[in-house]
């Protein structure tokens, strides 16, 4: 299904053609609000290894912080709070979270990248089979963003891509998971609770890209979208899960494109 609507100006969040997108790098545990497990702690599992340390340096600099609370902290407390040592592996550890976090976010809409989606969609789907919880996977095409780059530069198609991104991200519950795995291709997956699940999440796609396009007159932002559900009794992987969207996608743009030639005024943007 094509999503879309004329009508917004350049800036992120409509905020006009000029100003700079606010969007920052932000870390793993944004998402936070699942249902019944935190996908944050689930997602923490398939990282352990790399946090273990992390966690042991926390709860180390956490006691030093209540002895240091306490009325009359020992002098072997004192010298282990100023020891530099101390405070560099608490730094380092901190820097080398902060990589592996970067190394799962697309860095141009902070969403997850095909890295990070994967690792955190492999757990969701195991999540999900162990609670007989369906999904809703989809594959979303950013319309014509060649021709926005060529007529309008590669800025405004990296804008226009963010307010995408932003569109898509406040489509979605917490618990859900959005990702940009290509130039112009993102991909979701939702929990779906309802067989209307899909029906609802296009019609918040298709209401946050109004916002979104609201006072741009040059061109719309609108995506192709494709569906493929998750079935618990019958899981398959989330590379087929993809492939099964990534084909519903296309099968939609040919079938508009031939209404399209057949009626050029049959298949108006939603």
């Amino acid at each position: 299904m094509q999503i879309g609507n004329p009508q917004n100006g350049n800036g992120v969040h409509a905020e006009g053609p000029n100003n700079p997108s606010p969007r920052k790098v932000l870390s793993m545990d944004r998402r936070t609000r699942p249902p019944a497990q935190s996908l944050e702690s689930t997602l923490s599992a398939a990282l352990q290894a790399a946090d273990t340390e992390f966690g042991d340096i926390l709860q180390e600099v956490d006691k030093i912080s209540q002895l240091l609370k306490s009325d009359q902290p020992s002098e072997e407390t004192l010298r282990v709070a100023v020891h530099p040592a101390v405070w560099s592996a608490v730094k380092q550890a901190l820097l080398d979270r902060e990589l592996r976090h970067l190394a799962l976010t697309d860095d141009l809409t902070c969403l997850y990248n095909r890295r990070g989606f994967f690792a955190a969609g492999t757990q969701l789907l195991k999540l999900a089979t162990r609670n007989s919880q369906g999904l809703l996977f989809l594959f979303c095409d950013f319309d014509n963003l060649k021709r926005i780059n060529d007529s309008y530069g590669h800025r405004e198609g990296d804008l226009a891509l963010i307010r995408a991104a932003d569109a898509l991200e406040r489509s979605f519950r917490g618990a859900d998971i959005v990702a940009r795995i290509g130039g112009d291709e993102f991909v979701a997956v939702a929990m779906e609770s309802t067989v209307s699940s899909q029906e609802v999440i296009l019609r918040r796609i298709s209401k946050n890209l109004k916002k979104a396009n609201a006072g741009e007159s040059r061109f719309q932002l609108s995506l192709s979208i494709g569906a493929a559900r998750f079935d618990p009794k019958h899981p398959v992987s989330l590379g087929e899960l993809m492939l099964q969207a990534d084909k519903a996608m296309y099968e939609q743009k040919r079938t508009r494109q031939r209404a399209s030639q057949s009626s050029p005024a049959s298949e108006p943007h939603i």
